[in-house]
């Protein structure tokens, strides 16, 4: 029973703000935890829009603003002018002049243009749209699983620092406890043997505190690398994830599809593209002649003739070429909707017991921390069992903060891959203007 309180107690810390508020340490030493249960009940009240509106525009805005976002759109800029380029005509008209010195001169002025008979204009028009489409999707996945990357560096940094914020708590904690242990050894209250306990503790909780500023110093350095500076506005929200895992709904259409879809429209277009490139365009030609005093007019035809090559190998290898897309479409959906699949099947689990903890610390373990202090310093408990439940009380904050870290890790993979990340973070934002108008601050 005590386990399941002080675990509750730890589990308190975690909750969904982002800033939850300390109580000032008792006379004893212990934090008073009413305060932070009441800070987790304001946090699961809070809207999730009010949440992601806190943070979201400037981190959306600094998204923007990175050079290889930029690059994507001069790129998707790119795409626009190959389609116009492939739009124009195949062939240009051939200008001849000939002129001849004999007893009679002779000049000639022709004219001759090449047929598309075999529609290579609006092959190739119709590759460059599928190129451009397959260019469009692609850029929108990438963009996604790179917001997907970066929201996940901001969410570890936040529970690194949380876990650091605790370590220091312990580590505050535990010198405080010190102290009093000190006091209770001079007054015969307490043994070295137990006092030498608690110096260990100390000893324990400062290479933890270490550890924490370890990984929420690497945890700073990633953000910096992605975004080019450590310090950006962030908000938990984990619990707007939480509300949405009894109403999962995931998108028939996954963006992740379209582009490898398009993909087996573009095979097909080139097979249409291997007949039309191996036609046999014709070419008519007009010409005007003056020889001497007499004039001549002449018309022209000519017909290449298919008869050393029939270029039917070019086409069968296209054919193949249109197999390979579609088989490779079919794995590639298949690997996607194992993931659909698993997400599904995982996300409201780890929700649901995300749930169950958040439920566990609201109904129970308010005074543990105090109780449990004062039920050490009145002799009550020894300090085996006093430090034996701070480990608990520890190992159950450092468990919360883990199964927060896989509640993000889960959303943010999958919605990243399949992209549909950037779509629900925009149906989240204020108003559309809002990226744009956010203030960047470049460091």
């Amino acid at each position: 029973m005590k386990k399941t309180i002080i675990a509750s107690l730890l589990l308190s810390i975690l909750g969904g703000a982002t800033n939850i508020a300390i109580a000032a340490t008792t006379e004893n030493g212990a934090m008073t935890s009413a305060v932070m249960a009441s800070a987790v009940v304001q946090a699961q009240q809070i809207e999730p829009n009010a949440q992601f509106s806190q943070w979201l525009p400037q981190v959306m805005a600094r998204f923007n603003n990175l050079p290889e976002v930029q690059a994507q759109a001069a790129q998707a800029e790119q795409a626009k002018l190959s389609i116009a380029a492939a739009d124009k005509a195949v062939y240009n008209p051939e200008l001849g002049l000939g002129y001849q010195n004999a007893t009679e001169d002779t000049y000639s002025i022709d004219i001759s243009q090449t047929i598309d008979w075999g529609n290579k204009r609006g092959v190739a028009t119709r590759i460059a749209q599928l190129e451009s489409e397959i260019l469009f999707s692609s850029i929108t996945l990438e963009r996604n699983q790179m917001l997907a990357e970066r929201l996940q560096a901001l969410t570890n940094q936040s529970q690194a620092r949380k876990a650091l914020e605790f370590q220091q708590q312990q580590f505050n904690l535990a010198k405080g406890q010190l102290d009093i242990a000190r006091q209770r050894t001079e007054v015969g209250d307490l043994s070295s043997v137990e006092l030498q306990l608690m110096q260990l503790d100390v000893a324990s909780n400062a290479a933890d505190y270490a550890l924490a500023e370890q990984e929420s110093i690497a945890a700073d350095g990633t953000v910096l690398a992605l975004f080019g500076e450590h310090d950006l506005p962030f908000a938990d929200f984990v619990n707007s994830l939480t509300q949405q895992a009894s109403n999962l709904e995931v998108s028939p259409q996954l963006p992740a599809l379209k582009s490898a879809y398009q993909q087996v429209l573009v095979a097909k277009v080139t097979a249409e593209q291997a007949k039309a490139d191996t036609s046999a365009d014709p070419s008519i030609s007009l010409s005007a002649e003056r020889e001497g005093n007499e004039n001549k007019v002449g018309l022209g035809l000519s017909i290449p003739l298919q008869i050393r090559n029939n270029y039917s190998e070019a086409i069968a290898v296209a054919n193949q070429g249109i197999i390979i897309a579609e088989q490779t479409y079919l794995a590639q959906e298949r690997a996607l909707l194992q993931q659909q699949a698993q997400f599904s099947l995982s996300f409201p689990r780890l929700a649901a017991r995300y749930q169950d903890w958040s439920e566990l610390v609201l109904t129970s373990g308010a005074q543990a921390a105090k109780s449990l202090s004062q039920q050490w310093q009145s002799g009550d408990i020894n300090t085996s069992d006093y430090l034996q439940s701070q480990r608990q009380m520890s190992g159950s904050y450092l468990a919360g903060l883990s199964l927060e870290s896989a509640l993000y890790k889960s959303w943010l993979s999958w919605m990243g891959d399949s992209g549909q990340l950037e779509d629900y973070l925009n149906r989240q934002l204020p108003s559309q203007g809002a990226v744009a108008s956010a203030p960047v601050q470049n460091k």
